[in-house]
């Protein structure tokens, strides 16, 4: 039961991992959501977010999570919403500048 419950964990994990995930469509920097779009995209991220802080804290609940790494996990979350939101709603696709930067300054 628990691996089960690990593996589904890993599963929302990368699904998380995804809306920050490089996109390899030339010209989407060129794109810009129109407000109704932009709001669509709102609305269903949140609900994405909301039910994944469920999972979360049924994890909590089952003893998988402390509430501690639930909070961080949560807050991870928030940060990426915000990162969108930011964004327009397009998921950034400068991913490998970022982790080209991490490099040079090690």
């Amino acid at each position: 039961m628990v691996k089960y419950l690990f593996g589904f964990l890993a599963v929302c994990m990368l699904s998380v991992a995804t809306l920050s995930a490089p996109v390899s469509a030339e010209g989407v920097n060129d794109v810009e959501l129109t407000e109704d779009q932009r709001m669509e995209m709102s609305l269903l991220q949140k609900d994405a977010i909301e039910r994944k802080k469920e999972i979360i804290n049924k994890y909590v609940e089952y003893g998988v999570f402390t509430e501690e790494k639930a909070q961080k996990l949560q807050a991870h979350m928030d940060e990426k919403f915000s990162e969108l939101e930011e964004n327009g709603f397009i998921p950034n696709c400068d991913r490998s500048k970022k982790h080209s930067e991490k490099e040079e300054n090690n």
